[in-house]
């Protein structure tokens, strides 16, 4: 089939030099009907740079303020959603360079990969991931998501267990082939979905602004009884480096608390949220696992002189517990 595929990307700040490749090398593919860009307030002019490039296909949407990735990447589905006929919508951050051969790859995929339009979505993988290739090897999903009753990653139902498996990590190095698997969420950034998937899910909630907003999104394609799944021969290579990549662990530290941001206030509301709603199943023993990591954080903060700090990050977690979502005040941070 000649299907045609929208590609949805949202950038800021001063970014071309991600962006220009990105689009470069998807411009290539006949397949590709538009390429949606979302400029959340970028210091230089998008519009100007992409008019350069000489193809009708780009379209800039300009936001005279950052929106976040959830205003951002709800901007550009509901545009390529209600402005273009294409059957699929491919998302990318901006500095997400897909491999050679993406597209048909992608497309191929999913035709072999079983279930109706509605109801899967692809995910490319990124190699620098380990717990995605993990997966892709066989490793259970639920090991590393939605672990119930957790705060922030930690359970003490789990501690021994995940000891255990770490130790076994350093054994079983999972060499087999890789193969397509299932995951309840992902991010948005190598998600790909047709058009009668987002009739039924909608556009991600801008109330999340910036950090699990994109888990919250994909999570409704699973619960409402679809499949996300990972491709290996569709990978993605993230051109820019992640928050906190260079961090080193020091003993009695947190990087939480070293390098406490709007980005982690965020990071850490939003997840304490979504958490609180989908993987809390015991709300005593939800409390317990807070009781005793907000202690050793306590104890951390006092170690490292980061008391103000944690005071902060008290307060992004009742924020997230309590629902109090959107664009925060910089107080905060």
């Amino acid at each position: 089939m000649n299907y045609k595929i929208s590609i949805i990307t949202v950038t800021y700040g001063d970014r071309w030099a991600f962006l220009s490749r990105v689009i470069g090398l998807l411009l290539k593919y006949e397949q590709v009907g538009n390429v949606i860009v979302i400029n959340n307030a970028s210091v230089y002019n998008v519009s100007e740079k992409i008019t350069a490039l000489n193809d009708s296909r780009i379209t800039v949407i300009n936001s005279g303020e950052n929106l976040g990735s959830a205003g951002g990447y709800k901007a550009g589905i509901q545009y390529a959603f209600e402005n273009t006929n294409n059957d699929f919508f491919f998302l990318l951050d901006d500095d997400n360079l897909p491999r050679e051969n993406v597209i048909p790859d992608l497309l191929k995929q999913w035709d072999i990969i079983a279930g109706a339009n509605n109801k899967k979505a692809l995910f490319c993988l990124r190699e620098d991931r380990a717990q995605h290739v993990k997966i892709t090897k066989g490793e259970d999903p639920y090991r590393y998501y939605l672990m119930p009753d957790n705060f922030l990653g930690f359970s003490l139902s789990r501690v021994f267990k995940n000891q255990f498996n770490k130790l076994l990590d350093k054994f079983d190095k999972k060499e087999g082939e890789q193969q397509p698997a299932v995951i309840p969420y992902a991010p948005y950034g190598g998600m790909f979905m047709h058009r009668k998937l987002i009739a039924e899910i909608g556009y991600p909630s801008q109330e999340f602004y910036l950090y699990v907003d994109d888990s919250e999104y994909t999570y409704r394609i699973t619960q409402d009884g679809g499949k996300i799944w990972i491709i290996p021969q569709c990978g993605i290579e993230d051109i820019d480096k992640s928050q906190g990549i260079g961090y080193k662990p020091k003993f009695m530290h947190s990087a939480l608390l070293d390098q406490w941001n709007f980005r982690i206030y965020y990071h850490i509301r939003n997840r304490l949220y979504f958490y609180s709603t989908v993987a809390v199943k015991n709300k005593s023993m939800f409390n317990i696992n807070k009781a005793l990591y907000l202690t050793y954080l306590k104890l951390v903060s006092l170690i490292s002189s980061k008391q103000k700090e944690y005071q902060k990050l008290l307060g992004a977690i009742n924020d997230g517990l309590a629902g109090n979502l959107g664009k925060a005040d910089e107080s905060k941070f």
